[in-house]
């Protein structure tokens, strides 16, 4: 019998998450996915040297540039995602942020959307403009023309994020990859809160998808790590990304162009990025990371059921205001939470108390279950205030824009049993 789980594309998302991408034959036949604590390995010979660094051969070198353990996990989220490459990073915010510095240059403009999670604005608004890389916001998520009026013949990237951190809202993804294409742009998301198990963004034109692996794919708030995913197929060569237009003329010559090809984006962003700017992940975060993939769709399915029925009791709660939770049949993205999520919404929502300020305050004062904590993704349940947290800093309209206010607070529901979740929530509140 032949062990081959390992590359086999007709498998079930449950089963590749455990299996996908590592082959034990290399690497001295250990189930788990072994933890490569060393800085560098050795280079062989001279020409081996010259293979590695033209990418003529896949391997190792210098463990800034890679690690196999770090490779697994690569090699499972490509897979997982139905990408062409990926790239794990220190954090979600070094994913985040040599994305965009890899499609950019100086004077490039970036068109996002205005419900993101307040580092990301703080990137989009304070830190890129100093590397020449400005960002025009658009207006509506949910009007197309808002993204139209959004693009210049500079726009070189269009994010969004698969549900909006932390007003859970969703985007036509497929209207909006579309409108992209149109421009010759890439769609770059953000699918932390979706994972790939709820919805794949690359099936519906996304280009690009950034995680923080800190949150649903670890699944534990035990690490803090990224992963980038590319698709493929993105025509880099359009005349808009002279850098990248570049780098792929660099190793044409060396490599299976074809093949460097349909990875050029993740050949850069590991080349330039995460080796000349450090942002590696530690082989232990990248086993931790694997560790929660194993059950990421099991755990998927118990917050979103969960994070459903608490959001139905708190709708009908007499001191909630709001509840934004795309699952619910009172959302106005109902339909579209039925075509991007047919596996069910995730555990994030946000809800509005009464009360301003001072409900909100009394809620976090009075919860004994949910801890008041700024992550989220974890199998605990979680509850922050975005205002003073999250989105601190942003300008009272910045926060607006992004569906916060001062009675505003985001839920990250765990999976421990629904009703106890409930009564801690009911006593809270009343």
């Amino acid at each position: 019998m032949t062990y081959a789980a390992f590359n086999d594309p007709s498998l079930s998302f449950d089963t590749q998450q455990i299996h996908a991408g590592y082959n034990p034959e290399e690497h001295f036949r250990a189930k788990a996915v072994p933890i490569y604590h060393t800085a560098a390995f050795e280079l062989g010979d001279y020409d081996r040297c010259v293979r590695l660094f033209g990418y003529e051969e896949e391997g190792d070198s210098y463990v800034r540039f890679s690690n196999p353990t770090n490779r697994v996990l690569e090699q499972r989220m490509a897979i997982l995602e139905g990408g062409s490459a990926a790239l794990a990073m220190a954090s979600g915010m070094a994913g985040i942020s040599s994305t965009l510095l890899n499609i950019t240059q100086s004077g490039d403009e970036i068109a996002a959307v205005r419900t993101l999670y307040g580092g990301t604005q703080s990137l989009f608004s304070e830190i890129l403009p100093t590397y020449g890389v400005t960002t025009r916001w658009v207006d509506d998520p949910d009007d197309l023309d808002s993204y139209r009026q959004a693009i210049t013949d500079k726009t070189r990237v269009l994010y969004i994020e698969a549900l909006g951190n932390p007003c859970i809202n969703v985007i036509d993804i497929e209207a909006v990859a579309a409108l992209a294409h149109e421009h010759g742009i890439p769609l770059v998301i953000d699918g932390t809160f979706a994972t790939p198990y709820l919805m794949r963004p690359f099936e519906f034109g996304a280009d690009i998808v950034c995680h923080s692996a800190t949150k649903y794919l670890a699944g534990h708030g035990s690490t803090i790590s990224g992963v980038v995913v590319e698709r493929g197929g993105f025509d880099w060569q359009n005349g808009k990304f002279p850098q990248m237009a570049e780098f792929i003329e660099t190793y044409s010559d060396a490599v299976d162009r074809e093949e460097f090809l349909v990875a050029a984006f993740t050949h850069r962003l590991r080349n330039r990025f995460l080796t000349e700017f450090g942002a590696q992940l530690s082989p232990t975060s990248a086993f931790l990371v694997l560790q929660g993939l194993e059950t990421l769709s099991l755990r998927m399915r118990r917050h979103s059921e969960n994070a459903l029925r608490v959001a139905r009791f708190l709708e009908a709660h007499e001191n909630v205001l709001e509840v934004s939770y795309p699952a619910l049949q009172s959302s106005p993205y109902y339909d579209l939470s039925k075509k991007y999520f047919p596996r069910g919404a995730g555990g994030i929502l946000s809800v509005r108390v009464r009360g301003g300020l001072k409900g909100a305050q009394k809620v976090l004062e009075r919860v004994r279950i949910f801890s008041f904590i700024t992550n989220v993704g974890d199998t605990k349940s979680l509850i922050v205030h975005p205002a003073t947290s999250i989105q601190y800093g942003l300008s009272p309209q910045e926060q607006q824009g992004a569906g916060v206010y001062p009675d505003t607070l985001r839920l990250s529901i765990g999976i421990e049993n629904a009703a106890d979740l409930i009564t801690d929530l009911d006593r809270a509140l009343s």
